[in-house]
């Protein structure tokens, strides 16, 4: 994954267990893209300080999902949820041509296979 949007996923799932002041610096390097000296003259810190700061918010959000695995999870169900909505799509194409009972039949056991997988992991 992209660095930004790995950072921005991570903090979507975790940024709450961060500080408050965490956050706003963490927010304005990733999501308003501001430099390390906006971000420091701000919020009255060195340039350094700030660049630990994002350094240390990106490692805990890291063992955070280390330990958690929220994201890894998300990432997971929606790729099932996809494949479950190609199998639809399948079906429902099949329905205007003469459809075949056994070919409908693997799709609908996929498909209930696929949400049984959803179900369980929520």
């Amino acid at each position: 994954m992209e660095k930004i949007f790995e950072q921005g996923l991570l903090y979507d799932f975790y940024g709450e267990l961060l500080t408050e002041h965490q956050r706003k610096i963490y927010e304005d390097a990733v999501y308003n893209d501001l430099s390390l000296s906006e971000i420091a003259q701000e919020a009255g810190i060195s340039r350094q300080g700030v660049h630990d700061l994002i350094k240390r918010c990106d490692r805990i959000l890291q063992e955070y999902e280390e330990k958690l695995h929220l994201l890894e999870r998300f990432q997971e169900t929606k790729k099932t949820a996809g494949e479950i909505h190609k199998l639809a799509c399948e079906l429902g194409e099949e329905k205007s041509n003469v459809p075949k009972a056994g070919a409908n039949l693997n799709k609908i056991e996929q498909i209930k296979e696929l949400s049984k997988q959803l179900i369980e992991e929520l």
